[in-house]
């Protein structure tokens, strides 16, 4: 059960974010109201929010996920694999201090994004990508077996993230779409097929027994629903223009 999150408000400067996509350019006025119903969504998961300000300097940093990855036993900040977002590990890393003694960090010429790291009881998947390199990745197992915890490496071919396509709702159920759907690591999970038109969806996001997915995503909510959770729609469509999704925007600890 998770008791704390980080978030950070978007920056005006994020319709010069990075993305994949071709879904336009984000409203910034229409991010920042979206942004504060994520915040209340994880108020009524019954999280203590941290809310970080805005960074004019780093157009991806409300994206705060991909810059640390928090375990029960130590934060691990990373070393994004997008130039332009290295610096904003600075700052988390200076938040964590307040909730962590462990602090870690992930180095040259390892990569690291946390978008690209799910984690299933005290196992973590972690995603070779554009963002994150099997060095990245090599370090973070390290780290990981230095606390008792497990690791294992998942190419990627055709999403930005791990998380993008794969994501666990605790109790053996995995929401999965794409080229993760016969992926051999992840058949012995319950697994819910998110296809076509609802792929975005399978980054959704669980909670204290509370699911927040997508809005206008309405098979996979009821997919999730039929399963026994609670589900929390959440309209992120500013964020996706940017390749966001759910769990980009907080860190949950």
């Amino acid at each position: 059960m998770f008791t704390k999150s980080i978030v950070k408000i978007p920056c005006e400067n994020m319709i010069r974010g990075l993305t994949s996509v071709n879904l336009g350019i984000p409203n910034y006025l229409e991010a920042l109201v979206q942004h504060q119903y994520y915040i209340n969504a994880l108020r009524k998961c019954g999280l203590e929010v941290t809310i970080l300000d805005a960074n004019e300097k780093y157009p991806d940093s409300t994206f705060v996920e991909d810059t640390a990855l928090l375990t029960p036993h130590c934060a691990i900040i990373t070393n994004p694999g997008a130039s332009s977002r290295k610096g904003e590990i600075h700052e988390i890393k200076k938040i964590l201090i307040n909730f962590y003694e462990m602090v870690e960090e992930i180095i040259e010429p390892g990569t690291l994004e946390a978008g690209d790291v799910m984690m299933v009881g005290a196992h973590y998947f972690i995603g070779l990508s554009e963002r994150t390199n099997a060095q990245g990745a090599s370090q973070l197992i390290s780290i990981l077996n230095k606390y008792g915890m497990t690791g294992s490496a998942v190419s990627l071919k055709n999403v930005l993230h791990l998380k993008s396509g794969v994501s666990y709702l605790e109790n053996n159920n995995l929401l999965v779409t794409g080229e993760f759907k016969y992926h051999p690591e992840f058949q012995k999970y319950n697994l819910i097929l998110i296809d076509g038109e609802e792929k975005y969806a399978a980054n959704s996001l669980w909670i204290n027994n509370n699911v927040l997915v997508p809005q206008g995503f309405p098979i996979t909510k009821s997919k999730i629903e039929v399963l026994g959770y609670q589900t929390i729609e959440v309209d992120v469509s500013e964020f996706r223009k940017l390749d966001g999704g759910l769990s980009c925007l907080s860190l949950r600890f």
